[in-house]
């Protein structure tokens, strides 16, 4: 429990602590509501957290994204498939930006993201 005095209700976070909590948030199947909750924050206070630590993290060169070019895909009719290929658990998208392939152990979010992506709908 946490009791607060004085006229203000305003806490005071250490930078290590920000830094920790918006660690939590980085975690597979964390989400910031649930992090939010944990340490008695506001989502939208958290979120702004994360973004300023991604910001400190770009400008000293800490993160990095790779460009990406998305060509226009051939016709169907174009496309060759190898005739004979085994299916090792292997799941094709065909959209009409082009064809995804899903293997084994791909991450939900990740595909999502990446159909998301070829569709328009990001």
């Amino acid at each position: 429990m946490e009791v607060f005095t004085g006229a203000g209700h305003r806490r005071e976070w250490p930078a290590e602590v920000k830094a920790r909590i918006v660690a939590e948030t980085l975690v597979p199947g964390e989400t910031l509501s649930a992090v939010a909750r944990r340490h008695g924050l506001r989502v939208d206070q958290l979120f702004s957290w994360r973004k300023l630590a991604r910001r400190a993290a770009e400008q000293a060169g800490g993160v990095s994204f790779a460009p990406v070019v998305v060509t226009p895909a051939a016709p169907a009719a174009q496309r060759r498939r190898p005739e004979h290929r085994r299916n090792d658990g292997l799941i094709e998208v065909d959209l009409a930006a082009g064809v995804i392939r899903i293997g084994r152990g791909a991450e939900v979010r990740a595909i999502t993201a990446v159909i998301r992506a070829m569709s328009g709908a990001a």
